[in-house]
């Protein structure tokens, strides 16, 4: 009995590491459009906006499976901006712009480290 549990875990650890899951493309547009709406209401300039938003979307493009996911994907990313960039809303329904401003500085030093241009073309990989 011990010997048929020790191994049902074994698989179970086995089959369960290293599984390589896909970037989902309605995930990073909807976490892009917050970061990059709450980056346009907390006052980042609307051209390192745009720039991000460009690179985003070249990712959203590279992991969606097809041109009607990256069209889903691309209306999340708007719809997700949109909520989150408007100044009117209540402020503490969203996170402060000292965090925001952080992590979006954090996401342009990782496009600037790994050499990513926002004209850079994202192309789904051949394998």
């Amino acid at each position: 009995m011990r010997l048929i549990f020790a191994i049902t875990i074994s698989l179970l650890l086995l089959l369960g590491i290293g599984t390589a899951h896909a970037a989902d493309p309605m995930l990073l547009a909807a976490t892009g459009g917050f970061l990059l709406g709450n980056a346009h209401r907390c006052g980042v300039a609307g051209e390192r906006v745009e720039r991000a938003g460009r690179v985003l979307h070249a990712f959203i493009v590279a992991a969606a499976r097809d041109s009607s996911e990256a069209t889903a994907a691309d209306a999340r990313f708007a719809e997700s901006f949109l909520a989150s960039s408007s100044s009117d809303q209540d402020r503490e329904a969203f996170p402060s712009c000292a965090v925001v401003v952080q992590q979006f500085d954090r996401l342009e030093r990782h496009h600037e480290e790994a050499g990513i241009d926002p004209g850079t073309r994202v192309a789904h990989p051949a394998f």
